[in-house]
């Protein structure tokens, strides 16, 4: 039988009016769960939700830094000695996030109703598979504080990683969106009045000259199609990439072959890959799991069919460091070699970490070189774009003062 959402109002033990959200199949399910936390509905009614495209949601979204926000606090008040449940009330009345704040209150609810907290967590989509496997190991260790210190340290380094990768875009982006803006702009409003200028002298124009006026006119006829044609074009290739394995196969690969690109997606996803699986691997979970839990995290398909590969070859009793020899270069060698290290020395989390720490300091330094290679580039090709705007509106002007 499918679950829906039903909205509940009840009394709890202390006397006290109580609300919220849960998933069942009935009200008679809701009111038996409510029973079994002590509390005595009053009112239980079925929450009809619009589809996706509908829903218009005021509400602000979960982001990553709040679950790493969420993590830090929570180990630090579980190192401090103080009670779980305890824990979850001092961040409910901590946070001003209204979203965050719910999601807290219903942890709550479902903890002191007896549910594990890898358990209640696995319910709301902000905690990852990788987040959940980890809490889980930590009850089950006697060690939640340390698990989720450990954890938090995760999140940042990743939150870290993710922050270096974006700044590279963002600086090439907005400049070369700014200078679209105006070009196009010239082409539309300033070009034209410069035409009804030209059209006065009755002479021959420059080649430049004309180039420029007949794309400022295919601008201003065909514009607004171009536009909805780009638009529609690349809503249809993001939707197509997203039902297509092959398709994202294809440009993942591609990503990772561009020359100063690819170098930085391959040191961004090798880091993750790394420092996610030293984690886990710290934590006490056996590798061939750890491994399944890694696959993703990366957020390229490549790595991702590698490490199940991997994966499968350790199941048949070979190396970590020999299954990621054969990944066809895909993992660097000195990933390899660390790995090597790690194995004979029995100290493999340790030599993953570090080799996170190196990849993460190459992400860095390419993203350092890579501003600095593009600022003067980008700047070379504004310029040329728009000195060839202006010597094209000018030049009909010049030779006109020539003639004279």
């Amino acid at each position: 039988m499918a679950e829906y959402r039903y909205r509940w109002t009840g009394i709890d033990r202390q006397g006290q009016v109580v609300s919220g959200e849960m998933q069942a199949e009935t009200t008679h399910t809701v009111t038996a769960l409510l029973r079994e936390q002590r509390i005595r509905a009053t009112r239980i009614q079925r929450h009809y939700q619009l589809p996706t495209w509908l829903h218009i949601t005021t509400a602000p979204r979960t982001s990553a830094r709040d679950i790493t926000q969420f993590t830090r606090q929570l180990a630090t008040l579980l190192q401090a000695g103080v009670p779980l449940l305890q824990a979850f009330d001092i961040l409910e009345r901590g946070t001003g996030h209204v979203t965050m704040q719910a999601m807290i209150r219903t942890l709550h609810q479902r903890i002191e109703g007896g549910m594990a907290l890898n358990q209640a967590l696995r319910e709301h989509a902000p905690f990852d598979a990788l987040y959940c496997n980890l809490v889980a190991v930590g009850e089950l260790a006697g060690m939640l504080d340390t698990m989720l210190e450990r954890l938090a340290k995760h999140l940042e380094k990743s939150a870290a990683l993710r922050a270096m990768v974006r700044s590279a875009m963002i600086y090439p982006t907005a400049v070369l969106g700014i200078a679209t803006a105006v070009l196009i702009l010239i082409l539309v409003f300033v070009v034209p009045a410069f035409q009804a200028i030209f059209a006065s002298f009755g002479a021959e124009l420059p080649w430049l000259t004309r180039i420029v006026i007949s794309l400022s006119e295919g601008v201003q006829r065909h514009g607004l199609v171009l536009l909805f044609a780009l638009v529609v074009g690349a809503w249809w290739v993001k939707t197509q990439t997203a039902q297509r394995l092959h398709w994202q196969r294809y440009l993942h690969g591609l990503l990772l072959r561009l020359p100063i690109a690819g170098t930085l997606t391959r040191h961004a996803c090798t880091a993750r890959w790394t420092r996610t699986l030293a984690t886990l691997f710290a934590a006490g979970v056996p590798l061939t799991e750890a491994l399944a839990a890694v696959q993703e995290v990366t957020g390229n398909l490549l790595f991702q069919s590698a490490t199940h590969a991997i994966q499968a070859q350790l199941m048949e009793g070979r190396a970590l460091s020999y299954a990621l020899a054969d990944t066809q270069g895909l993992f660097p060698n000195m990933v390899v070699q660390m790995c090597a290290i790690g194995e004979e020395s029995g100290a493999l989390d340790h030599m993953l970490e570090k080799t996170a720490e190196h990849y993460e300091r190459e992400v860095d330094t390419t993203v350092a070189r890579l501003s600095t290679l593009l600022e003067p580039f980008i700047m070379v090709v504004i310029g040329s774009l728009i000195g060839s705007l202006v010597m094209a509106l000018y030049l009909p002007i010049f030779q006109l003062g020539q003639v004279v």
